[in-house]
């Protein structure tokens, strides 16, 4: 065959075929087409009156009205094969054939409805959803932005989606204790020495970090971030206490015992943070003076240096915007939203979650009494719903 699709010169031929009372199949040779071509061509772009009395020989080839011979007196409904009007149609649909949604109705409200579950119930990252149906949604993540964006799912919306939006400038900048840049602590645990560690020591390294909701709480949350399995412990403190990290700490190793507590904690990078200015009370066991584990820290003003738990602490933010108090927190909204992170699939992890990789590695048993659960996949619920439950 010659072409798949008709243009101006070959509609112009149609028509006077037509005309002329040509056979379906000789205007097929004539335009080197088969036949199915120019009837479906003819009965999708014939044009007709505004009669509604149906005559049964236009559902018949050719389709039309020219040479049918009770044209003249006939009240029913008229139709025409005419060559500018058929190629005005064509011009039409071939530009607007993109735009708009190519999904039929019962798909989008199915695929709203489950979005809706998904997104806005349980506030699910859109990478983690398509993961799960990936096989089963018709289109890309890019249409689906596209699709939110132009409103074709009516219960989601693009405030809904993370990153549509940029950030709003701060309004004030917090003014929060700090490590002094000289402070004797720093010593040997400057982010130089933390890269020499690491290039002389094949070693596990975890960043730390605290979370606050309002300027005025009492309690943060205090964070720490395995680079290995993107996972993230996470724990209710009060703010700017150097004690409640020693206690977070004595707490985790004598939980798991000090030879896990020296192989996942060996490396700690974090801030300069007040609540971190007293290193040497994680790092040593006191009954026996060994060391167990090493403490460094970022240059000021550098968060990039542990960029890998300033990204996951946008998970918590899912859960709990910025300007919600964290003082009406407890242990275990903290624990809540902490197994429902680690279960969030990553495209870094070849799509595992962070439990899983975590678990692999030390075993159940330690998961355990770290608090750490699995959450299927569909349960997964990143909202503020998830600290009613």
């Amino acid at each position: 065959m010659k072409k798949q699709r008709l243009n101006i010169e070959d509609r112009i031929l149609i028509e006077e075929l037509l005309r002329q009372n040509y056979k379906l199949k000789d205007i097929a040779r004539a335009i080197d087409v088969q036949p199915s071509t120019i009837s479906r061509e003819i009965k999708n772009r014939r044009i007709s009156n505004n009669s509604s009395l149906k005559c049964d020989k236009t559902d018949r080839y050719p389709f039309i009205c020219y040479n049918c011979s009770k044209k003249i007196n006939c009240k029913k409904k008229k139709y025409y094969y005419n060559y500018k009007e058929a190629q005005k149609d064509y011009d039409n649909k071939l530009k607007y054939s993109r735009i708009g949604i190519d999904m039929s109705i019962d798909e989008v409200e199915y695929w709203n409805d489950y979005f809706k579950d998904k997104i806005k119930d349980k506030n699910q990252p859109i990478l983690h959803i398509f993961k799960n149906i990936e096989d089963e949604f018709p289109k890309s993540i890019q249409s689906f932005y596209k699709y939110v964006h132009k409103g074709y799912f009516p219960s989601i919306n693009d405030e809904m989606l993370a990153r549509s939006f940029n950030y709003k400038p701060r309004n004030k900048k917090e003014e929060i204790k700090t490590i002094s840049k000289d402070n004797v602590i720093k010593k040997g645990r400057k982010i130089s020495d933390f890269e020499e560690y690491i290039k002389n020591n094949q070693c596990s390294i975890v960043e730390m970090d605290t979370v606050i909701g309002k300027f005025e709480d009492k309690k943060c949350i205090m964070t720490l971030y395995l680079r290995e399995s993107k996972l993230m412990l996470m724990f209710l403190i009060k703010k700017y206490k150097p004690s409640e990290v020693t206690n977070v700490f004595n707490s985790i190793r004598k939980t798991i015992g000090n030879e896990l507590y020296r192989s996942i904690f060996e490396v700690i990078l974090t801030d300069n943070g007040w609540e971190f200015s007293k290193p040497e009370e994680i790092e040593f066991d006191y009954d026996t003076g060994e060391k167990l584990i090493n403490v460094f820290y970022t240059d000021p003003y550098s968060s990039w240096q542990k960029g890998g738990i300033e990204r996951n602490h946008e998970f918590i933010r899912y859960i709990i915007p910025k300007g919600i108090s964290f003082d009406n927190l407890n242990k275990k909204n903290i624990t809540d939203m902490m197994n429902h992170i680690n279960n969030v699939q990553r495209k870094s992890l070849d799509y595992q979650t962070p439990y899983q990789l975590f678990t692999q590695k030390y075993g159940e048993d330690i998961s355990k009494k770290l608090h750490l659960t699995q959450i299927q996949k569909d349960e997964v619920n990143l909202s503020y719903k998830l600290l009613n439950k």
